[in-house]
């Protein structure tokens, strides 16, 4: 009679973490899509200078961000119909897939992780090469001033640094925003913080969801250890 009133605890108890799984699968789905729609990265990451396109390491990582969502969705549910149902073959599916999930979820980690200051500097090395072709006067360079004025319009910069940018309201007026001060942030600050912020967003979506994931795993073996007890008595 224990066996079987713990058994039914943990159940309900799994039912519970699952619900909360699906919900954050939810949460992390809707953030991706805001992610990959944000007009400050889009503007800026849809850029393309001459032949060359803007770097779009950051979109992979918000793609496996997206894939993820939809997985933790799907598993959720497994997880809580066969909670209810105590089906050992559906909450063994769980399981398998929660550990699928979460060796996916370390690899993406991991990868974040190594890339995390790679995706501002290949954006920061895309701006100035843009920068300098205007400022000089490259012929080769198509569409650079309008590279330029998405980047200065879109993060309220110019220039990387004070002098750099004081220098380019007086030499070429039409590419920064029009401030009656003259003082503008420095575009190398301003794509680090774009990025660095929302990567650490996703970096406390991972942990959260790591935590809860451990959590199930642990409680969808104890399950499957209950009702196997509970069938043998």
């Amino acid at each position: 009679m224990g066996v079987e009133g713990c058994t039914k605890c943990i159940k309900y108890l799994l039912f519970v973490f699952n619900f909360i799984f699906w919900l954050a699968g939810g949460i992390i789905l809707g953030v991706a899509l805001w992610l990959r729609h944000d007009t400050q990265t889009t503007n800026i990451l849809y850029l393309q200078l001459g032949d060359k396109q803007a770097p779009n390491t950051f979109y992979v990582g918000i793609y496996i961000l997206i894939a993820v969502g939809a997985v933790m969705m799907f598993v959720g549910f497994l997880g809580c119909y066969g909670a209810i149902q105590e089906s050992q073959c559906l909450l063994g599916t769980f399981f398998t897939c929660l550990v699928i999930l979460f060796a996916c979820e370390v690899a993406a980690g991991i990868w974040g992780f190594v890339n995390k200051d790679q995706i501002a500097k290949d954006v920061k090395q895309f701006y100035d090469q843009a920068y300098h072709q205007v400022i000089q006067g490259d012929p080769n360079s198509t569409n650079g001033k309008t590279v330029l004025k998405t980047f200065h319009e879109t993060l309220d910069c110019c220039g990387t640094n004070l002098l750099e940018s004081t220098f380019t309201q007086f030499i070429r007026d039409d590419i920064c925003p029009k401030k009656e001060n003259l003082v503008y942030s420095n575009c190398h600050q301003k794509i680090d913080e774009l990025f660095s912020g929302k990567l650490y967003l996703i970096g406390i979506a991972a942990i959260v969801v790591a935590v809860i994931m451990i959590f199930e795993m642990i409680l969808s073996m104890v399950l499957c250890c209950g009702i196997r007890n509970s069938s043998v008595y």
